[in-house]
């Protein structure tokens, strides 16, 4: 029966794929068909422990990606507290109306299970957004940086609860784990010794489930819990998220069982459909909540409107809670099958509105820019560009050796435009003229002051949607100077170039040219020099066969 169950849960997940929706949706109704076929959860043991070692290692990714100074930020903190705060004061009331209408499945709920159902609902799917972000290529957006820093923090709350929730007291051994970042040296120097293929995936298996979930559950503590710290620990390193990449798949993968053991709990009824669709018409009002926060936080009414619809579903972290509380015996287990349905349903409610997003905010933009509080979030106000005669979107490591070669002929005639204030900062210590803005954001392009004598922009950012929304953005303002960007990949240079970028550089390509050059400069040169006429390197390369041969 084991290939049987792995091609239903391929083919349900690429057809849901197709429609453009998260396969996780597929993985869900494979589930619920394999259920149909008598197989449930008592058949298939190993699926449940594959399904924890997905939640383990979902955590631990969070932790790798954790910069707790983001956490910090006013929107980010108060503004997850205050909306897990509002949503559960407006579904405890919600759910315990329902059930006094009749609703079987809430009738007879106390009050500390419609705590939880409404716990559960407050959260928001991490795995939807961080799909969306990276589909739209907003994932650095200010909007984008406010959507994750809130869900980080409603996964905290989760890891949390599924902590207190494992019920023992911990040993006094648990107090030692207080020791664990004077570990921190050892296990970087071990970190930077494991290479980057098999050891490395080794490497953080060991981290996430051995010094991470195997040693708190030791002392008496949630696992999951041991995972998030560890990735927390290991989150300044420079590898980090090379390591989060090459165990992503592996995270995937057992996420997947995850989801189909929510399917094998059974089929839902058809009250529990419709229970599932009366969740999902109460999402806006998670949405019209965040959106007050964030505006109440100073952020401008589009930056709040496009974070509060990337936030606007059910999440799988709310069905994790579930799965403990069915468990435990604090909730019926059919509202394991409600919750994963109202999923479902809350990310076919989602997709299309996140797709629409700028096109309502252009509709409605007058009416939600009174939502605005002043002055705007520093983040989030116009950007005073000067009038410089280059502009450099992107000052990586690629932007910044541009802004040097540009400026040691055309010094205080640049301007960098970074997303990222911590860089903003470094290259004004270096005394490059940067600002701080999202050349991927819509906003940003409203919020840019004209530049009447600009007559290059180049184009360095490391993602061919933002270098291409660029493009876009210059020829509705009608800018009609010249644009250079850099590509990865031959289909993007095209791609560019038809769009009227007028020089592509290949970063590959220009890699072994600046190599060819640097060997000729270092190694086939008298003293080091470089000859002074470039077309010399070539003739002397013809020339020594040939006398070569007239020798022999």
């Amino acid at each position: 029966m084991e290939p049987a169950i792995l091609i239903i849960t391929l083919a349900c997940g690429m057809l849901v794929n197709r429609v453009g929706l998260p396969p996780l949706i597929g993985y869900l109704v494979a589930g619920f068909v394999l259920f149909l076929f008598g197989i449930d959860e008592s058949s298939l043991p190993m699926l449940e422990q594959l399904a924890n070692l997905g939640v383990t290692l979902l955590l631990f990714a969070i932790g790798l990606k954790l910069d707790l100074r983001s956490l910090f930020k006013a929107e980010v903190w108060a503004g997850s507290s205050l909306h897990l705060l509002g949503s559960m004061l407006f579904f405890i009331p919600l759910l315990k109306l329902l059930g006094l209408l009749g609703l079987e499945q809430l009738t007879g709920l106390e009050l500390n299970q419609l705590a939880l159902l409404a716990f559960a609902l407050s959260f928001s799917s991490t795995i939807f957004a961080v799909k969306i972000l990276e589909d739209k290529g907003d994932m650095q957006s200010l909007y984008g940086r406010v959507a994750i820093g809130i869900l980080i923090m409603q996964d905290i709350f989760a890891v949390a609860f599924l902590t207190i929730s494992k019920g023992d007291v911990p040993s006094y051994w648990a107090l030692c784990l207080l020791l664990l970042p004077l570990a921190k040296p050892l296990i970087y120097k071990a970190f930077d010794r494991v290479g980057h293929g098999e050891l490395l995936v080794l490497f953080g298996l060991v981290m996430a489930l051995v010094m991470g979930a195997g040693l708190f559950e030791l002392v008496g503590l949630k696992p999951d819990l041991g995972a998030l710290i560890i990735g927390i620990l290991l989150a300044g390193h420079p590898k980090s998220s090379e390591l989060a990449k090459s165990l992503f798949y592996f995270k995937e993968l057992f996420l997947v069982a995850f989801f189909l053991t929510v399917g094998l709990n059974g089929l839902p009824t058809f009250s529990d459909i419709g229970v599932a669709a009366i969740l999902v018409l109460v999402v806006p009002i998670k949405l019209i909540l965040f959106m007050y926060l964030l505006t109440h936080f100073k952020l401008r009414s589009r930056t709040a409107l496009l974070s509060s619809f990337s936030l606007g579903n059910y999440s799988e972290f709310g069905l994790i809670v579930a799965a403990v509380a069915t468990s435990k015996g604090w909730l019926p287990p059919q509202w394991m099958v409600i919750l994963a349905v109202a999923l479902s349903f809350s990310f076919l409610f989602a997709a299309p509105l996140n797709t629409a997003s700028g096109r309502l905010y252009q509709k409605y933009q007058s009416r939600l820019k009174r939502l605005e509080k002043h002055p705007l979030h520093p983040e989030d106000r116009p950007i005073p560009v000067g009038n410089p005669r280059f502009l450099i979107l992107g000052m990586g490591r690629i932007g910044s050796g541009a802004y040097d070669e540009l400026r040691a002929r055309y010094d205080g005639e640049i301007l960098g435009i970074e997303h990222k204030q911590e860089l903003v900062d470094f290259h004004i210590n270096e005394g490059r003229n940067v600002v701080q803005g999202d050349a991927s954001d819509t906003d940003f392009w409203e919020k840019l002051d004209r530049a009447p004598n600009l007559e290059l922009v180049l184009l360095t950012m490391p993602h061919h949607v933002g270098n291409q929304f660029a493009v876009e953005q210059l020829k509705l303002l009608d800018y009609q100077g010249k644009l250079s960007a850099i590509v990865k990949y031959k289909e993007d240079a095209q791609s560019l170039s038809e769009s009227g970028v007028h020089s592509v550089y290949n970063l590959y390509e220009a890699a072994g040219a600046g190599l060819v050059e640097h060997l000729v400069k270092e190694l086939l040169t008298p003293s080091g020099n470089a000859p002074d006429n470039p077309d010399a390197i070539n003739h002397k390369n013809e020339a020594e066969p040939l006398e070569a041969s007239q020798k022999d």
